[in-house]
């Protein structure tokens, strides 16, 4: 049953009903105006007003979290033993495989399994699987594609006090790490705060160098032991010869003696072909290539060479060395580039420190940067200094056969590609990459690169010629990918570069005879006894009429 209550009230007792209507206006307060509060009146003249009739708006700034990585390995063992056999005891595996091998379930299973694996093996046998058939077809593309490069990675110098990257090394199995040596260059003016320490990167992870290495003093030249990739060689600053074991962490392992080391800084250091592979050389701006040998505890240097182009062995008539060129196909030569801008050819093995130096070639203003062997002519080489990039020949020594044009700025560093033989690349002071093909152009760089704005003072390319690193003043190392037609080798493209060397070769020498004719000519018109037939003769011509009277005779001959 429901019960509802229900309450009831008269209208009346609910209010007032609300009414509105309209009537004239009442005054109800009247409050005059206070003559003595205008004294208190503040009066701004003239007033200022600003509007503003754009919409208000506010910044933020959002940064996305970093990414870090990093490196791990494992560790694969032999396993499958029993409980009951130790593996580490090489007694109890070799008595348990023995029992294993005379069990006729073992001499079943490995008959049945030879039949199945004889299969596979003449079956790789009679098809390649690797073969490429579309070979030809992928280098006719490459010649239509315009040369170019792309940055992938900038590794920074984790240092407060920026240095300059002096000499860059890739790891020698697979390339995925670089050796990156740092140092101040500038005589005197090193920051007292400067750090020593230089890196070695995983091209992966530019945030974090993978390992600190710490000498005693500034790396000038760093370089990978092509034989054992775990060992670094390193010329320091004050002279001395030191290298690393990565597997023992980023102290040194031996550092030279500094009484028979270099006494200026080490600018290059490059690991022998030996059988222990164990040797390196050095050389610095003091005049002195030494030879070491990192198994001898480096107490003092194996061999050593004074570069006195005298031949008289005086350390104080002796070029500075600035860099170095060691061909694995020629064992028992090497060349200098000294800092008064001549190369100096030299034979390890001759029977005399004078005879070691075998001959000279100069050509440039400055100091020689680089020297390189193309990898494919060794006969040729490339050198770098003041302002220009020249290509000489061994079998013409009194000229460089090719030289670029001269640049504005001065060129730091060069390295041919090791993937064709006419395309050389060139770093210079205005942070530019070059690239020269010398079978497309001569004149001018198939590519010009703007890395940076800092100068650039050190070049290395890969083993594939496809990645190059460029190392700057200011610490940054630019990681570089080059186009596929920069770094696959052409058509006929050896041929062409050997014709194109020779023919540049046969013109010098041709010239150089020509010049010394003629110079025989001057000297017997200079003789006393023949000053009469002088007089009736034409006046002395200069260098310049020589050599346009020569390229004359050249193109008679041609």
């Amino acid at each position: 049953m429901e019960i509802v209550y229900v309450y009831m009230r008269k209208r009346s007792e609910f209010g007032r009903q609300c009414n509105f209507s309209d009537r004239p206006a009442e005054l109800h307060v009247d409050i005059l105006p206070d003559p003595s509060q205008a004294l208190n009146f503040i009066e701004r003249n003239p007033c200022d007003v600003s509007i503003q009739c754009a919409h208000d708006m506010s910044e933020h700034e959002v940064n996305t979290e970093r990414f870090e990585m990093e490196v791990r390995g494992v560790n694969h063992v032999e396993g499958g033993w029993p409980k009951d056999i130790n593996p580490q005891e090489l007694e109890q595996t070799s008595r348990y495989r023995k029992k294993v091998e005379k069990d006729d379930h073992y001499i079943a299973t490995i008959t049945q399994l030879g039949s199945v694996m004889e299969h596979c093996i003449k079956q790789n046998n009679a098809i390649n699987i690797y073969e490429e058939y579309l070979e030809e077809e992928e280098e006719l593309e490459g010649v239509d594609e315009a040369p170019t490069a792309k940055t992938i990675h900038v590794f920074r110098d984790p240092s407060e006090v920026k240095r300059t990257a002096t000499h860059l090394s890739w790891h020698p199995d697979g390339s995925r790490k670089l050796a990156v040596a740092y140092s101040c260059l500038e005589f005197q003016r090193a920051p007292k705060d400067m750090s020593y320490d230089s890196y070695i990167w995983d091209i992966e992870n530019p945030n974090k160098p993978e390992l600190t290495l710490k000498p005693v003093s500034p790396l000038v030249s760093l370089e990978y032991n092509p034989k054992d990739s775990h060992i670094l060689v390193g010329g320091c600053y004050n002279g001395q010869i030191t290298y690393w074991d990565t597997r023992k962490g980023g102290q040194p392992v031996e550092l030279s003696v500094i009484e028979h080391s270099h006494r200026d800084p080490v600018y290059k250091v490059i690991w022998l072909q030996s059988k222990t592979g164990t040797e390196c050389f050095s050389t610095s701006t003091d005049g002195q290539v030494l030879w070491w040998d990192i198994r001898k505890k480096m107490s003092e240097p194996t061999e050593k060479l004074i570069l006195d182009i005298t031949k008289k062995g005086n350390l104080d008539l002796a070029l500075g060395g600035i860099s170095l060129e060691f061909e694995p196909t020629m064992p028992t030569k090497f060349m200098v580039g000294t800092e008064q801008g001549m190369v100096i050819s030299c034979n390890r093995k001759a029977k005399t420190p004078a005879e070691k130096i075998v001959c000279t070639y100069s050509g440039h203003h400055g100091p020689i940067y680089s020297v390189q062997r193309n990898p494919f002519f060794p006969k040729n080489f490339l050198t770098v200094g003041d302002w220009t990039a020249r290509i000489w020949s061994e079998d013409s020594r009194e000229s460089s056969i090719m030289w670029t044009k001269y640049h504005m700025s001065y060129l730091t560093d060069a390295a041919w590609s090791p993937m064709r033989p006419s395309v050389f690349l060139t770093t210079k002071m205005d942070g530019t990459l070059d690239v020269w093909d010398y079978l497309f152009k001569q004149n001018n760089p198939s590519l010009s690169l703007r890395v940076c704005d800092e100068p650039l003072y050190s070049l290395r390319l890969q083993e594939n010629g496809r990645f190059v690193a460029c190392g700057s003043k200011n610490g940054l190392t630019t990681l570089l990918e080059m186009s596929s037609g920069l770094c696959t080798i052409q058509r006929n493209e050896k041929n062409l570069a050997t014709t194109m060397f020779e023919r540049e070769t046969k013109r010098e020498k041709i010239l150089e005879a020509r010049h010394r004719e003629m110079r025989l000519k001057e000297r017997s018109k200079a003789e006393p006894g023949k000053e009469e037939e002088t007089k009736e003769d034409k006046p002395e011509e200069n260098s310049e009429e020589l050599i346009a009277k020569a390229e004359r005779g050249l193109l008679r001959d041609d």
